[in-house]
């Protein structure tokens, strides 16, 4: 009789046991198609400035108008002839890790702490599993939305050396914003207060954002800079995508680069299962 009244509960607490994943993976993401499918209706008109507005000013401000004093030397540009050519790849990467971030930082602290989102869908057969992935997805969307816009308008400047280049690098992109998703969520999931995303913003988005080399290469910034720069997730997909836009392949490094992002994402993913289950169960 105590093993049948304490079935279905969690043990230690009392509390109803949280599915398991007794869904499918894709099955858990598809039921919440129409929730995320509400949230973009909703949404998508204050993201339409921050995603493709400011990025294309950045363009024209870094790449076209300040691009036109510095010379386009291949030898000091990382094989772009252009500054143009050269800072447009790092600015798109950079662009995927700034939408992941921001859409993984407030959005998970509200659905956990203030409208309780995901106390409501745990109500139901989806398990913690069901909601990263889904969010995750949906964030994945809004990245490579952004990236694609941006490439595809950059495409009539002449910055791409190939016609394959750009979609190699638009996936290094898409790859720099799975990784960067997954850890800020993992983050996110672990704070107890929203305070912790300034630091976040101010010590881990800015400083990778100017140096991991999207504006200059990093090796103006000295031996022992360089070498913790190259340390950098950013980086990796700044140089990723740039390899590929400018046509300067080395495919040794490419494997390197896919390798380090790949395992973050795969990491981040992990950690944001872990403690996304820990923090809905206080």
């Amino acid at each position: 009789m105590a093993t049948e009244a304490g079935a279905g509960t969690t043990p230690g607490t009392g509390r109803p046991a949280r599915p398991t994943g007794s869904l499918s993976a894709w099955e858990g993401m598809s039921r919440q198609y129409d929730y995320w499918l509400t949230v973009l209706k909703r949404t998508w008109r204050g993201g339409v400035v921050s995603s493709f507005l400011t990025p294309l000013l950045y363009v024209v401000a870094m790449g076209v108008l300040l691009g036109g004093f510095i010379e386009g030397d291949p030898d000091r540009l990382e094989g772009a002839t252009s500054y143009l050519a050269f800072v447009v790849p790092g600015l798109v990467a950079s662009h995927a890790m700034t939408i992941a971030v921001s859409e993984s930082t407030y959005p998970v602290m509200g659905a956990i702490k203030w409208h309780k989102t995901f106390y409501a869908q745990l109500a139901t057969p989806l398990a913690v599993r069901d909601l990263v992935n889904a969010f995750v997805g949906f964030v994945m969307f809004r990245v490579a939305s952004a990236c694609a816009v941006f490439m595809l308008v950059i495409a009539p400047f002449g910055v791409f050396a190939t016609w394959w280049g750009p979609i190699l690098a638009w996936l290094s992109q898409v790859l720099v914003g799975f990784a960067f998703a997954t850890l800020v969520f993992a983050y996110s999931a672990w704070l107890r207060s929203e305070e912790g995303f300034g630091l976040l913003f101010r010590l881990g988005v800015i400083p990778l954002t100017l140096f991991s080399g999207a504006f200059f290469p990093i090796s103006n910034l000295g031996p022992v800079l360089e070498w913790i720069a190259r340390l950098t997730p950013l980086w990796h997909g700044v140089s990723l995508s740039r390899m590929f836009c400018v046509g300067q392949v080395d495919w040794s490094l490419v494997v390197l680069h896919v390798v380090v992002l790949v395992t973050l994402t795969v990491v981040g993913w992990f950690l944001a299962v872990r403690n996304l289950d820990r923090r809905l169960e206080v």
